[in-house]
């Protein structure tokens, strides 16, 4: 077998609704952190023609700016687009069990439920777009 070479490649566009309203929290160093789950649906035909949905469950974390902003403005039921990376975290829980957890860590955050208004001019248009640098990220 030949030695491939494949590039490493980690990214993920997903859109979805919120589950729930977002836990904001502040690190012990001060960063911001924000986590949430979201709901992505996906419509097929089974082989008889039969449609079905299926529900996939994400979870998402945001840093520093892009959480502050999700904090104002996210709620349960919002509409996102999200663009980030994939990241795990392996921990142990109180039965002593190693558990690893998949998720995402949002680099942008597109808001799409259009519900916001011109009162703020930050936030001109119902579509809301907030863009991070990697040196926002711990």
């Amino acid at each position: 077998m030949s030695d491939l070479i494949f590039p490493e490649i980690n990214q993920v566009r997903v859109a979805g609704n919120l589950t729930k309203d977002p836990v904001f929290n502040i690190t012990k160093n001060g960063s911001s952190v924000i986590n949430f789950h979201i709901a992505v649906n996906r419509s097929f035909r089974k082989s008889n023609n039969e449609k079905k949905e299926d529900v996939c469950f994400v979870g998402v974390v945001a840093w520093n700016q892009l959480a502050e902003s999700c904090r104002s403005f996210l709620h349960k039921g919002d509409a996102v687009l999200i663009d980030g990376v994939l990241q795990s975290n392996t921990f142990r829980d109180e039965s002593d069990l190693n558990l690893t957890i998949v998720e995402i860590k949002a680099k942008k955050i597109q808001f799409l439920t259009k519900k916001y208004e011109a009162s703020s001019a930050e936030f001109l248009n119902s579509d809301v777009e907030k863009k991070v640098s990697d040196k926002d990220f711990i």
